[in-house]
């Protein structure tokens, strides 16, 4: 049972383009397939305003659940670099005064390759102080720094806040209606008719989880990136839909193009 003091702020994370990076290097950058607990405290530290050098010590023991409520698809973006100058490129290994060496025999384009996530929509559950919890609400509302989903080249759309509630992650998570887009609404309503629930897959930070996750945020600073492990589970909560319910009459329990697909 949560505290009284204890509230779970919800966020809505929905965007063209999403990347949640757990482990990269320069010539290949990952994401996972939903929100790291780093790139959330990463969204709401820019919302505060915080700098990167600034101590993370309230928000990374603040608890995250995400639930999947598009799972979206998987883009490979294509990239080649090259210096502007048309100098070869440098090597990883460094002479006897520190700088890089040229590449040798040179070479002058290197290709790199980054994954995104496409349409996807994930409910984010933060867990913690009501305090805390209601400055950050306010913070993602009015941003100090703009707000990225993972990396700065996929800004999210709105809304984000989805408000603040009593209770467990999981509990939070379970009674919050479903998300998903437009679209795919349309095609699970084809499919599936209008049921009052949906089942959906959720990742819940927990003492006694059985997955561990090496995405809790230390620090930020560009030379001093460190990240620390947690555990989740993973389970599977019955969201509703928020279809209208197809026995009430009136214009909002009737679609008579429902049978068309339309």
């Amino acid at each position: 049972m949560a505290h009284r003091d204890q509230r779970v702020l919800l966020l809505r994370l929905a965007g063209p383009l999403q990347s949640w990076g757990e482990q990269s290097r320069f010539n290949r950058r990952e994401t996972r397939p939903q929100p790291t607990k780093s790139g959330v405290i990463g969204l709401l530290a820019a919302a505060q305003g915080r700098r990167r050098e600034d101590p993370l010590g309230d928000l990374a023991d603040l608890a995250v659940g995400v639930r999947v409520d598009q799972a979206g698809t998987l883009l490979r973006d294509y990239h080649t670099v090259s210096d502007y100058r048309g100098r070869p490129l440098p090597q990883a290994a460094v002479n006897a005064k520190g700088a890089q060496k040229p590449t040798s025999p040179a070479k002058y384009t290197h290709v790199t390759q980054r994954y995104y996530l496409q349409d996807a929509v994930f409910v984010v559950g933060v867990a913690g102080p009501a305090d805390l919890l209601e400055s950050l609400a306010a913070a993602v509302r009015r941003p100090a720094f703009p707000l990225a989903l993972g990396r700065r080249s996929c800004p999210p759309t709105q809304p984000i806040v989805l408000g603040t509630r009593p209770g467990t992650l999981s509990e939070a998570l379970t009674e919050q209606p479903w998300q998903a887009g437009h679209a795919a609404r349309r095609d699970f309503q084809r499919r599936h008719g209008r049921p009052a629930r949906i089942d959906l897959p959720t990742t819940v930070e927990a003492p006694d989880g059985d997955d561990i996750l090496n995405d809790v945020p230390l620090s930020f600073a560009p030379r001093d990136r460190r990240y620390a492990s947690r555990r989740v589970t993973h389970s599977w909560v019955s969201a509703p839909t928020g279809f209208p319910d197809p026995d009430t009459p009136g214009p909002e329990g009737h679609d008579p193009f429902a049978l068309l697909g339309w």
